[in-house]
């Protein structure tokens, strides 16, 4: 099984950090008892700028979570369909090539859902296998590569798809100054990214999935998620996420690798989930990283913020076309979401 190709896709609305806390701030200081939070808040995220579903003065047309949500689909069938078509291009394909797709998002929803719309927006097969998957969060990314890959496991002369689309700015809520949604409103980005993952009989190039793992944390529901109501989705962030990072991903990762006969010192590159600067800091404490190891993360969170499910598969462009690793080397993928859980996924080159 290889990942063939990867691919992302953004708006055409591209704004700087302080152009869209300026906007926040025109439409919450008057609400605010110390405004100067909203500026000391979306500073410390470490983003540089975001691409942004629709214009800034856009969102106050947005007066119900129907509004928010057709503007979602909109919006994510354009950007799902760049994605894939660019991806497929890279894996050397055309679309009569695939034979499942798998859909991930959980910042909006339809029925039929985008996978489904794209058949006929794309001539994608009429026989090809949907799987749209919601609620999965930051962690659908590593996940949806893992599902991908047990896909063609099963069917070794098949190729799987999978495309994300996150357009997290368009879960905006007017009326919640909470600090948690302050920091979602600094923090998360939109855009969408498609791979393409090759059965062991297609002969693709691209680094080979060598084994994933799923893990759960039980009791943890109230970490990370949605409050879902006639408002739309309301942000759930704990403080204690870096925390539940350092506590369980080292022991998640040894654990897979020695599965593997592997340590981490055997791995050349990691490939994380973006997170924000506390989740990065703390990825790197627990799994004893020098300063480098996690720069592609880094560098993706500072140029287009988190973009939940969509931003490991950014990452992973990142080292497919930019960053390859020597051949034979191995690396982790590994992104962790509501659940609260984690997936990790090994990769050879």
């Amino acid at each position: 099984m290889r990942i063939a190709g990867v691919a992302g896709a953004f708006p055409k609305h591209y704004y700087r950090q302080d152009e869209i806390a300026a906007a926040l701030e025109e439409r919450w200081a008057d609400r605010m008892e110390n405004p100067e939070v909203l500026d000391r808040l979306l500073s410390r995220v470490g983003v540089e700028g975001r691409h942004l579903a629709l214009p800034i003065d856009g969102y106050d047309k947005l007066r119900t979570w129907g509004n928010a949500n057709d503007a979602w689909i909109e919006s994510a069938l354009y950007l799902a369909e760049q994605s894939l078509s660019q991806a497929l291009v890279r894996a050397g394909m055309t679309t009569t090539d695939l034979s499942a797709i798998f859909f991930v998002s959980v910042t909006g929803i339809c029925s039929p859902s985008i996978d489904a719309r794209l058949i006929n927006r794309m001539n994608l097969p009429t026989n090809l296998k949907r799987i749209p998957i919601f609620g999965l969060g930051c962690v659908a990314g590593a996940a949806g590569i893992a599902r991908a890959a047990d896909y063609v496991r099963a069917f070794p002369n098949q190729a799987a798809a999978l495309v994300s689309v996150e357009l997290c700015s368009l879960t905006w809520q007017r009326d919640d100054l909470s600090v948690a949604h302050i920091i979602s409103s600094g923090l998360f980005g939109d855009g969408a990214a498609a791979v393409i993952v090759a059965g062991a009989e297609n002969a693709k190039q691209g680094p080979s999935v060598l084994a994933t793992r799923s893990s759960f944390y039980r009791n943890t529901e109230d970490v990370m998620g949605w409050k879902i109501s006639e408002k739309g989705f309301e942000i759930v962030l704990s403080p204690r996420v870096p925390e539940m990072v350092f506590d369980h991903l080292a022991n998640d990762v040894d654990g897979f690798l020695a599965e593997h006969g592997l340590v981490r010192k055997d791995i050349h590159s990691w490939i994380m989930h973006t997170g924000g600067p506390k989740v990065l800091e703390a990825t790197a404490a627990a799994l004893g990283l020098p300063d480098n190891a996690l720069e592609a993360s880094w560098n993706c969170l500072r140029k287009v913020g988190n973009l939940s499910s969509v931003s490991v598969l950014l990452v992973l462009e990142d080292f497919m076309e930019r960053r390859r690793p020597p051949a034979g080397s191995y690396s982790i993928l590994a992104a962790m979401g509501p659940g609260f859980c984690a997936e990790l996924v090994l990769l050879r080159w």
